[in-house]
């Protein structure tokens, strides 16, 4: 099928794979459960594969919308073999993602026409928020771009600690104040040192708290207000990062925290200690944010650009 050309290199698309290793036994598991003794694609099976799909954390709308189009392809083609569902569901599931523009990238960029680009990190706690900054700003650096990070998450000493030893580990600057400071004025200099110092990139980092979505959205709009005082139309990116290993649980969070602030772009990590890697199928299709990076493994180079051709293609590949 033309929409699985080859678009990563074979040592991305080899982390891909054995990222995914978990949800695709545990997956492919149920689906030979589910079509145990049947020769045909029928109601039967399609029931079970719609329990199949949710209990996999597609979700309960993306899963019914993959089933009718399974229906539609069994009443036009009268007989189906349940030896071909692999490569239907493979194919179903591509053409879903494919409707949305998002999930087509293959490498990190930023646009040209801002200097710096200003990415805000946020999430609840635990998610893996600074070791995705970290990574990210390892990658942006590779590309030959300066980088800057701002720990204006304040309220954890450990989260000041942490970003510093990524700082340190990636070779980038840092602006950091103590802790129990004000974000905004962290988010503040940050920007101003970036700007003295020509960086390309900014990546800050903010409180992960969620028990009091009114307190978050006034300290994340504070956040931005200040930020705009120093380079206008900040923050470009709002990068919500989510935990796949969480399953139904990251789709909760990322209801909420569009609600206390504009998400413009997610982040997918864990999915290789978890059998929950159909969560980003879910939140491809459920969300009108662009899912922009998946964590599939520990390495600093296991932060990948989420291209949902090539996530369908290991997500399928037996």
């Amino acid at each position: 099928m033309s929409l699985f050309k080859k678009i990563f290199s074979s040592q991305k698309k080899e982390s891909l794979d054995k990222g995914l290793e978990k949800t695709k036994t545990s997956f492919f598991s149920k689906l030979s459960k589910a079509v145990a003794g049947k020769a045909k694609v029928d109601d039967d099976v399609l029931d079970n594969l719609e329990e199949v799909l949710v209990s996999s954390d597609v979700g309960v709308d993306t899963t019914l919308k993959i089933i009718d189009r399974i229906e539609a392809r069994v009443a036009k083609d009268k007989y189906m073999g349940t030896d071909e569902l692999n490569m239907i569901l493979r194919e179903e599931i591509a053409g879903l993602l494919s409707e949305t523009h998002v999930g087509e990238e293959t490498d990190y960029s930023i646009p040209k026409d801002k200097k710096p680009y200003v990415i805000m990190v946020v999430g609840v706690n635990g998610v893996g928020k600074t070791t995705t900054i970290g990574k990210l700003a390892y990658q942006f650096k590779k590309q030959g771009l300066k980088v800057v990070l701002g720990a204006a998450d304040t309220f954890r000493a450990a989260a000041i600690d942490q970003l510093q030893v990524w700082a340190d580990r990636v070779d980038v600057p840092i602006v950091k104040q103590k802790m129990g400071s004000d974000p905004a004025s962290v988010a503040f200099d940050t920007l101003s040192s970036a700007v003295t110092q020509d960086a390309d990139v900014v990546i800050i980092d903010t409180a992960g708290r969620l028990h009091n979505k009114v307190n978050l959205m006034n300290e994340l709009t504070k956040v931005k207000r200040v930020m705009q005082k120093v380079v206008e139309d900040t923050p470009h990116d709002v990068l919500l990062v989510l935990d796949g290993s969480t399953g139904q649980n990251a789709f909760e969070q990322a209801k909420q925290f569009t609600k206390a602030t504009e998400v413009t772009s997610l982040a997918v990590t864990k999915l290789d200690g978890t059998a929950k890697g159909g969560v980003v199928i879910g939140i491809s299709d459920q969300f009108q944010i662009p899912v922009k990076y998946i964590g599939v493994g520990e390495g600093i180079e296991d932060l990948q650009v989420f291209n949902k051709f090539e996530f369908v293609d290991s997500f399928f590949s037996i």
